[in-house]
């Protein structure tokens, strides 16, 4: 610990009335502890997590007190957050491979569900494998990988 840390935490030690000084040093030094274990992407998870909790935006400014519920309970418990994480409610919509021979039928499709044009449906089309829509529910998904699957194409939600 560098000597900047070490007075800081003093202070931070000194400062807090609610413990005993042996119960503090104890509580400060596990959580240092844990903070430093996390790999890069949980080190990433908990700072947007801390930043939501203390209602201040990305950029510094702070926010209207907005803190998602999946955070909040994401943060309550370990088993939540890894819950949380294998739920997904939102999918991509990608194009695997296609019959050559349903090729304008696709486009047709495609140009029904996106707000494409003509050329850049077709572009899109034939750079298989593509993601086709973004951001779509399941509920939403689920008629246009089945219209799909009749033209005889491969497509996967992700």
């Amino acid at each position: 610990m560098s000597r900047r840390a070490t007075r800081c935490a003093a202070r931070v030690l000194s400062s807090t009335r609610s413990l005993s000084t042996e119960a503090r040093g104890q509580k400060l030094e596990r959580i240092a502890t844990e903070l430093h274990d996390l790999n890069r992407f949980e080190r990433h998870d908990f700072t947007v997590l801390w930043r939501l909790k203390m209602g201040i935006h990305r950029f510094g400014a702070p926010m209207a007190g907005v803190v998602s519920s999946s955070v909040v309970a994401a943060a309550g418990s370990p088993g939540a957050e890894a819950a949380a994480a294998t739920e997904k409610t939102t999918f991509d919509l990608k194009l695997e491979k296609y019959d050559a021979a349903a090729k304008i039928k696709i486009i047709k499709e495609v140009r029904s569900f996106t707000d494409l044009g003509l050329k850049e449906a077709k572009d899109l089309v034939e750079k298989v494998p593509c993601v086709l829509k973004k951001g779509l529910t399941k509920e939403e998904a689920g008629p246009i990988v089945e219209k799909l699957k009749e033209l005889g194409a491969a497509v996967v939600l992700e």
